[in-house]
């Protein structure tokens, strides 16, 4: 705790009155760090500190990366944390003790009682804050706005999956078409365009990347650091992600095994607005970069790019075979691989695949459609928030519904929005049958009402249910006649005398959760629910193992 006599030794509570000091004294925390430990973290609820002793180190995340900032240090005495709290945000960089410190913590409530009962304080914290503004804005001039560089028309098909990787990621790029936009082209890049020029970082490869070359370069994770593991996760969807988030805090050692990228489907919507806790709604990409910020803190592994490949029974566990032939051993497993966007089977949409005709809807593909004419096929929640986020964007916005409007499919409060937007049109008694264009889409025909109608179109966006995609797993593992994964009270090949936990599958020690279960609801709030149970299911199921063995 400190004292009043302490705190009299910094500049901004030397201007207090006694009794305010005092005051100050009863309630502040005595924040004790060692060297590495974090006082804040980017992204957090800010406090309002003093530092009293020690040495702390800026750090900004940017463009994914961890960045030290070494132009401007803390010195003893100096506080910080006013310009988020007075400013509503999250805190705007991290805090880490490069030394023992000591410092000063107080509440958003006792910064601006502060402020308000005393004047002299008042004019030394906001003349502190304008001056911070002021270097944030040199300090923002300087910063990268990507750290990919893509050289070629953005409807070349050898890109599309880098693009997209990109996308789904979450990692900023720059596509720059030298043919319409020469002047963009840095001096440095070799005359003969195409895929092949990437750069990342402002290092060029020599040759068309991959997409694991692309997520190493990028210091992703890409193979496990381990060959043995308490439970391996096999997808980073939200059921995945929190069953990595839950299984690390509680002292699991955990891997996540991701093809594609995390968040999955969840990961690709423009808006989630009925997710609890986010009055305003947030998007699937926010929701997932939060996710695995905080699956990586609390010590997890996410293995990108990789899948697994085999399952085999071992003593004590499974050893899973990864693509490339790499083996760990699991003692449990989880299955929530998700589920695969359904194919819209009209002709013409695999070959403009990625040219116009997409799966799912992010965000970074709103620039894309500025101005231009944009058509959903699907009557779901997923097409709904689509459709509101792309009428901020497109000129014109065509919902396509097989039915005969919204009401059985979609949430009501999604059909009141879409309503309410002039650009928005639904069109009922609909059906794709033809995508139309030469290296990217142009036209569609849909089947309108029994009549066949061609509308030009920019941009085709299909969200039309989705499949399970299992078939990689063992014959042994039961599934219902969909291919979703049956488990619990649904099995019925049970072979041990225990009953099987709520979440197990046909084999002990494999579990399930999310949309790949067989019966399991399609949202984002059960997939995290469930992937947080299987967790406390995998703990006694481990605690059975255990007492096996004795």
């Amino acid at each position: 705790m400190f004292t009043a006599q302490e705190l009299k030794q910094s500049k901004l509570f030397s201007i207090l009155s006694e009794p305010e000091i005092v005051r100050l004294a009863e309630r502040a925390a005595d924040v004790r760090l060692a060297p590495g430990e974090w006082l804040i973290r980017e992204g957090e609820p800010p406090y309002f500190h003093v530092l009293f002793a020690g040495r702390l180190q800026m750090v900004k995340e940017v463009l994914g990366r961890q960045v030290d900032i070494t132009h401007y240090e803390y010195q003893t005495g100096d506080f910080f944390g006013e310009t988020p709290i007075l400013l509503g945000t999250q805190n705007l960089i991290s805090l880490r003790a490069e030394t023992a410190c000591r410092v000063v913590r107080l509440e958003r409530q006792q910064l601006q009682n502060l402020i308000r009962e005393s004047r002299e304080a008042s004019a030394l914290i906001l003349q502190t804050m304008n001056d911070r503004l002021l270097r944030v804005q040199e300090f923002v001039s300087t910063l990268p706005s990507a750290r990919v560089l893509i050289l070629g028309s953005k409807y070349n098909t050898d890109c599309r999956e880098l693009r997209s990787f990109l996308a789904s990621n979450r990692i900023p790029y720059e596509c720059v078409d030298p043919e319409l936009e020469p002047e963009r082209v840095p001096p440095s890049i070799p005359g003969d365009l195409g895929c092949s020029t990437v750069a990342i970082d402002g290092k060029l490869f020599g040759h068309t990347p991959t997409v694991r070359e692309v997520a190493e370069a990028l210091q992703l994770q890409t193979k496990p650091n381990s060959d043995s593991y308490d439970v391996v996760i096999a997808g980073a969807g939200p059921a995945g992600m929190a069953a990595g988030v839950y299984g690390a805090s509680e002292g699991l050692k955990v891997l996540m095994v991701e093809r594609s990228a995390a968040g999955g489907q969840a990961g690709t919507s423009s808006r989630i607005e009925n997710y609890l806790g986010f009055p305003e709604g947030i998007s699937g990409e926010d929701l997932t970069g939060r996710a695995v910020k905080q699956a990586v803190r609390f010590g997890a592994e996410i293995a990108m790019t990789r899948s697994i490949e085999k399952v085999v029974p071992r003593e004590g566990g499974y050893q899973l075979e990864l693509d490339g032939g790499q083996r760990v051993f699991a003692r449990a497993v989880l299955l929530a691989t998700g589920v695969e966007w359904r194919r819209l089977k009209a002709e013409g949409c695999e070959r403009l695949l990625g040219r116009g005709v997409l799966y799912g809807a992010s965000r970074p593909e709103a620039i894309g459609v500025n101005g231009k004419k944009v058509f959903i096929v699907g009557g779901g929640n997923s097409a709904g928030q689509a459709a509101m986020f792309f009428s901020n964007y497109a000129a014109e916005v065509k919902v396509l519904v097989r039915g005969e409007g919204l009401k059985l499919t979609m949430s009501q409060y999604l059909i009141g929005e879409i309503a309410s937007k002039a650009n928005i049109e639904v069109v009922p008694f609909s059906e794709v049958v033809e995508a139309q264009g030469e290296d990217h889409l142009q036209r569609i025909v849909a089947r309108v009402g029994g009549k066949l109608v061609t509308y030009q179109a920019d941009a085709l966006f299909v969200m039309i249910g989705a499949v399970a995609n299992a078939s990689w797993l063992p014959k042994e593992l039961e599934r219902d006649e969909k291919g979703y994964i049956c488990t619990g009270r649904d099995l019925t090949s049970w072979k041990l005398d225990r009953a099987p936990f709520p979440l197990e599958t046909s084999l002990p020690g494999i579990f399930c959760a999310g949309d790949v279960r067989h019966n399991s609801i399609k949202r984002v709030s059960s997939g995290v629910g469930e992937g947080s149970m299987a967790i406390a299911f995998i703990h006694q199921y481990l605690a059975l193992e255990e007492k096996a063995k004795v």
